[in-house]
């Protein structure tokens, strides 16, 4: 005798009620049974004994572990909020020393206090100029915003905590330091070996007054005869092969699509766009605005890296510790080691005077014998 369900006194046909009486007394397998479900346990969890080393390369665990004491744990400090003051390192070699030398000048002349919108370049010279800018003063810098060039000059502005700002913000600048690859006798540079050379034009044209610095290296009577890599010229990806081809037939026949270094494939701008450098005949380079044009013209191009007619003064750093400034009306001045804001290179030659002329920033002194010796205050004279 079994008990129905509630149901059962529905009338129900023979196959119904065994149905359900079968569903009724049926027992549950031990496998069907219902068991509360359980993470597996990882081994290292199951054995108190085994670590993580905490004397070896691997750093000790952050988080406790089964077995492991509350003394074992080892948290790192939060980092800074703030990071702390870039400190670029002190040149080593003659060609650093120089482009220090150059950028130092430059902002000294022509970073002055009434400035407020300041445009960074880019390139190997650009950190001095971020230094000596740094060495003004917070009191100075607090009021500026610097523009960049690049992602390079962004991170050097962001570093030194100093306010970042952006062209679309203040489409006029008081001033634009910015290296370059090669400058001419007339100022005319080539630009865009670092393949920033679109967004340094902007700040270039943006600022009321463009100043390039460089070491002894990049001065030059004619551009190519010292950069032999070619004119960089910025071309849109789906266009370089066309531009290239058209690039060739413009009179560069050795004009090759930049590769990486360090990537596979072509170097790509911040702006997502390719490099063609483009070398062209002494001929073609002596009229540099003509090659210019020339080459803008061409569909696809988006900038080419021929600065003509926009600088008003280049600095050379040179071998000696002195500086030479070429302005754009043609004057050529030499500021010899001694008026400069950096010590002579160890084993430069000094500045040599004759018998009874002392220059007009030294002090003098009489020894014994009348005769006049000069005292180093670390200015020196300047010749033009």
């Amino acid at each position: 005798m079994f008990l129905l369900p509630r149901f059962a006194h529905r009338p129900l046909c023979s196959t119904r009620r065994l149905h359900l009486y079968k569903r009724c007394t049926r027992v549950r397998s031990p496998r069907e049974s219902v068991q509360p479900s359980k993470m597996p346990i990882p081994p290292a969890i199951l054995t108190p004994d085994l670590q993580t080393p905490s004397e070896s390369v691997y750093p000790s665990p952050l988080r406790q572990t089964l077995g492991q004491s509350v003394s074992l744990l080892k948290t790192g400090s939060p980092p800074a909020l703030i990071p702390p003051h870039p400190k670029v390192p002190p040149p080593t070699t003659v060609i650093e020393a120089s482009k220090r030398l150059a950028a130092w000048t430059a902002v000294d002349r022509h970073v002055l206090p009434e400035y407020k919108v300041i445009g960074i370049g880019s390139g190997s010279t650009v950190p001095y100029v971020v230094e000596r800018i740094v060495s003004q003063g917070l009191a100075r810098n607090k009021d500026r915003v610097f523009i960049p060039t690049s992602f390079q000059s962004k991170e050097l502005i962001v570093s030194a905590q100093l306010l970042l700002g952006d062209v679309d913000q203040y489409p006029v600048i008081d001033v634009t330091i910015d290296g370059a690859d090669e400058v001419d006798e007339t100022l005319n540079c080539i630009k865009g070996g670092g393949a920033c050379h679109l967004r340094e034009k902007v700040l270039a044209e943006a600022a009321d007054t463009f100043i390039v610095v460089a070491d002894y290296r990049k001065n030059s009577d004619v551009l190519g005869k010292n950069f032999k890599q070619g004119v960089p010229i910025e071309v849109a990806q789906f266009a370089y092969a066309k531009v290239l081809q058209n690039v060739h037939l413009v009179g560069s026949p050795g004009a090759t699509l930049r590769m990486a270094k360090s990537k596979a494939g072509p170097v790509v701008t911040d702006n997502g766009n390719f490099v063609i450098d483009a070398p062209f005949p002494e001929e073609m380079m002596r009229d540099p605005y003509t090659l210019l044009t020339r080459i803008k013209m061409l569909t696809g191009v988006v900038e080419v890296g021929l600065f003509c007619h926009m600088a008003k003064a280049a600095y050379f750093g040179n071998q000696d510790g002195s500086v030479t400034v070429k302005w754009h009306d043609g004057r050529i001045e030499s500021v010899d080691s001694g008026n400069s804001p950096l010590p002579p290179p160890i084993g430069a030659p000094q500045p040599q005077y004759p018998i009874g002329d002392v220059s007009p920033l030294s002090s003098k002194k009489e020894g014994p014998n009348d005769d006049v010796k000069e005292i180093a205050n670390g200015l020196g004279s300047v010749k033009i």
